[in-house]
């Protein structure tokens, strides 16, 4: 048995192994090498179990044969990572009749009819798939009890209860196994990250039964708590139970002293001081967390079990970097403990775990982070509420750059259109605003302004609902909160991570607050601020109007005179911000008609702002409309058709670098051409953008440097790099376009029916969200190869929000990429993701050698 890899009597040399026997089973082995008092216990393979499900008993009767001939035995679940769960633990097995007289004399009446009643109670519900409510009437305890309840099991089954060890075993076995090869097991497990085939072992393990004559009973302990991770003795226990049934129970114990009522420390000073010391023993030679499950029976006390502290978020952070410091692990070993996506919940507010849900709609979880608000319908009403101090949730169809401000205002955004790179969703996760895009399943009537939820429920404006951009979910009125917690663990875990890490990460800002965020959060300077959402400030709308309509290239001067010192102002505020980090400051990037209003109201305002007939407006903003915009007249093409705009923008870059450079670090900007196709359009702008620096410098009489790059983000771009990249100092990668242009795809409209392309096996995943490696991967690959062909000191990066996906830094680190760029809240994610691969490729190096 001991020697056997697939029944094995767990003791300190056995064949057990996590991948092979799982978690539980190797656990209990190494407590066994602790020498803990740790009950008789066999371990079954992963290959045993699979066999079971299929029909093929291993030899029950020599793992019975491991046990006394009286003992009772459990059998609980061993996946390889615990949060794959498993089947429920079935105790008491090889109760029968014969026992349970027996039990009569030695631990009274009462405990046995206790024991024996649970099990057939969980045999039939667990094992023979009996409908639990055939028990509802047993109203008796002790003898009588037991008899309702077998003579209720037996006209149900219209046989006998099994009375043999060996057979209930045997079924018990089978039982959980075929549960863990069923369908809805293994789609709930793949949902928590297991692989298809993930195996299952069990253990069967000598029950200590809790119950009986002197101090008996069971609880669990832990050395921290969980929502924090602070040092904290919590669990509890109750006498007269077994398994966990002390973690439910009103009547259980605390385990240390506690006002509220009396506690195990009091009760059983001497085993509550054993049983602490053996917990620091597993913490210290487990090197983790531990929650360990105990029973007393007749004053002994007996380790059943240890599992791996269930943890918040935040708790996780804690106690990974607590481990380091007390030694336990390494700094590395503590990065690698902690999952990215956990970093998204300690920067934002979340909804309650324990809290019940009222889920009136979906949509794609655009913008991680939580808030309750009065429902608004558009972007005034936003700016007012902020204005009286009411959170408000601003809803819209869809969001264009007109809606940034009121988003500014909002402390959540809810559209009924867009996917994971829209407008919305690209500007919330800029900002840090829970943001949920695409709920198709609400009725949006933005007219009547009201939200109607699949159930009939309607919600107007002012009444109150809860946005979880981390689930995507809409709740009806206000959920209770988590704050977020950037505690002094979260600052030292990202002290640690930026020593690992070997990719840069910068922050995507494009205001003085977003740069602010990305400084607060370390990154390595700005990746790409985007300026066009400079100009949707109310003061400037009006003069970049003005600009718009002017017929000739000195009126249009004329009025970007009046534009050049607030733009000036802005790169003056983002360089003193960044003193001494890059910034890369893309140059203007969208159609002008996105500056225009399309509805009556708003033209007849213009018309009166410029003094011309509204008709004149109106057939002049007709004129400018295009057919697709987002392929027309925008970025570097608007560049070179009208000069005037990056010559002012180029201006204020140079002037603002004197500026903030008086007082201050000096900072390089860089300067991105967007939209690029042709190695002419980079011609075109380096010259009007050299002459421009030459000018500054003449009349300042001070030098400067600075950077000129282009921003590859048409195929034909990454395709033709090497005809250009002699131009540029840098290649930064704009994915969501990219994405985009090679899918054929509108990154607004996809959402529609991505989830179901995605479940249908079309796409292996939503492309804008994960990086598709092989064919927008390809493009990135040539683009960077033939740039570096050209030029091999040319700067490569990644500025798409691709750039916080763990997944995509680890293809831009295998291109070798300099850097990646992402949304400031997700630098942190960015940086611990880029330092786990840092340390995985170290490990594998140093296991190759």
């Amino acid at each position: 048995m001991q020697n056997n890899p697939n029944t094995t009597l767990i003791t300190p040399t056995a064949p057990v192994a996590t991948a092979t026997h799982g978690g539980r089973a190797k656990c209990l082995q190494r407590l066994v090498r602790l020498d803990l008092p740790v009950p008789r216990t066999v371990a079954l393979s992963f290959d045993t179990v699979h066999q079971i499900a299929l029909g093929q008993l291993p030899d029950v009767g020599s793992v019975v044969d491991q046990f006394d001939n009286d003992a009772l035995l459990c059998v609980r679940p061993s996946s390889q990572d615990p949060d794959w769960g498993g089947p429920g633990a079935v105790l008491n097995i090889g109760m029968n009749d014969a026992r349970f007289e027996t039990f009569c004399a030695t631990m009274g009446e009462a405990a046995a009819a206790a024991i024996y009643t649970r099990f057939i109670q969980s045999y039939a519900t667990n094992v023979a798939r009996l409908d639990p409510d055939m028990f509802d009437d047993v109203s008796d305890e002790g003898r009588v009890g037991l008899e309702q309840t077998l003579r209720a099991y037996e006209e149900e089954t219209e046989e006998p209860f099994p009375q043999s060890r060996r057979v209930q075993l045997a079924a018990v076995l089978r039982s959980m196994a075929r549960a863990w090869e069923g369908t809805s097991a293994r789609l709930l497990r793949q949902a928590k990250g297991a692989p298809a085939d993930a195996g299952l072992g069990l253990v069967v393990q000598q029950m200590i039964f809790g119950l009986g004559a002197g101090q008996c009973g069971s609880g669990v302990l832990q050395l921290v708590d969980s929502a924090t991770g602070a040092p904290q003795v919590t669990g509890r226990y109750l006498g007269q139970s077994q398994g966990r049934d002390a973690l439910d129970a009103r009547e259980a114990l605390y385990l240390v002293r506690d006002p509220r009522g009396p506690s195990f420390e009091e009760e059983q000073p001497e085993a509550f001081e054993t049983l602490k010391t053996h917990a620091k023993l597993m913490r210290a030679r487990l090197r983790e967390e531990m929650q360990v499950e105990f029973a007393i029976d007749d004053g002994v006390l007996h380790i059943l079990d240890g599992v791996r502290v269930s943890r918040s978020s935040r708790a996780a952070v804690r106690i990974a970097v607590t481990l380091a410091e007390d030694k336990i692990i390494s700094r590395e070993e503590a990065l690698m403990r902690v999952q990215p996506r956990l970093l998204t919940e300690l920067l934002h507010r979340q909804i309650d775990a324990s809290v019940k849900r009222d889920v009136i709609g979906k949509g794609i979880a655009a913008s991680p982070g939580a808030a309750t608000g009065k429902l608004v319908f558009n972007a005034a009403e936003a700016q007012s509420s902020a204005a009286r101090g009411e959170p408000c949730i601003l809803v819209r169809r869809e969001t264009s750059s007109e809606d940034v401000r009121g988003m500014h205002a909002a402390h959540a955004v809810l559209t009924e259109r867009g996917g994971i790179t829209s407008h919305a969703a690209v500007i919330g996760r800029g900002i840090g605003l829970p943001c949920v895009v695409g709920a198709s399943n609400l009725g949006f009537d933005l007219v009547e302004k009201t939200l109607t939820a699949k159930d009939g429920r309607v919600f107007r404006a002012g009444d109150e609902i809860t946005v979880d951009g981390s689930t995507g979910q809409v709740l009806a009125g206000a959920a209770q909160m988590q704050e977020a917690a950037l505690d002094t663990y979260f600052r030292t875990l990202m002290e640690w991570a930026e020593d690992s890490a070997d990719i840069g990460v910068r922050a995507n800002a494009d205001t003085p607050a977003d740069a602010q965020t990305a400084r607060n959060f370390d990154a390595h300077g700005i990746g790409l601020c985007r300026t066009e959402h400079m100009f949707f400030d109310p003061g400037r709308l009006t003069v970049m109007r003005e600009m718009i309509f002017a017929d000739t290239s000195d009126g249009r001067r004329a009025v970007l005179e009046r534009l050049l010192p607030m733009q000036r102002e802005d790169f003056t505020q983002l360089f003193r911000i960044m003193q001494g980090q890059p910034v890369c400051i893309r140059l203007f990037d969208p159609p002008l008609h996105e500056f225009l209003p399309m509805d009556r109201s708003g033209q007849r305002e213009l018309a009166e702002a410029l003094g011309l007939p509204r008709s004149t407006v109106t057939r002049r903003i007709e004129a400018m409309r295009e057919y697709n915009p987002m392929l027309g007249l925008r970025g570097v093409r608007l560049g070179i058709t009208v000069p005037e705009i990056y010559e002012m923008q180029a201006r204020a870059i140079f002037e603002a670098i004197i500026e903030a450079g008086r007082d201050g670090d000096p900072v390089v900007p860089e300067i991105m051409i967007p939209l690029v196709s042709a190695r002419r359009e980079v011609e075109l702008v380096k010259t009007a953008v050299d002459a421009v620096a030459a000018a500054v410098r003449q009349e300042s009489k001070l030098d400067f440097d600075y950077r000129l790059g282009v921003m590859v983000e048409t195929p034909r771009a990454a395709l033709r790099a090497s005809e250009f990249a002699h131009l540029c100092s840098f290649l930064s990668f704009g994915t969501n376009d990219l994405t985009q242009m090679t899918y054929g795809l509108s990154r607004d409209d996809a959402g529609r029916f991505m989830s179901d392309y995605v479940q249908l096996g079309v796409f292996d995943e939503d492309p804008f969200h994960t990086l598709d490696y092989d064919g927008v991967g390809e493009l990135l690959t040539l683009g960077a190869m033939r740039g570096r062909a050209t030029k091999p000191d040319i700067t490569l990066s990644v500025c798409g929000e691709h750039g916080g996906n763990p997944e995509s830094i680890a293809f831009c680190r295998a291109a070798g990429f300099d850097y990646v760029s992402c949304s400031p809240f997700r630098v942190p994610v960015a940086r611990l993701a880029a330092a786990q691969l840092a340390i995985s490729d170290k490990i594998e190096g140093a296991a190759a050698e």
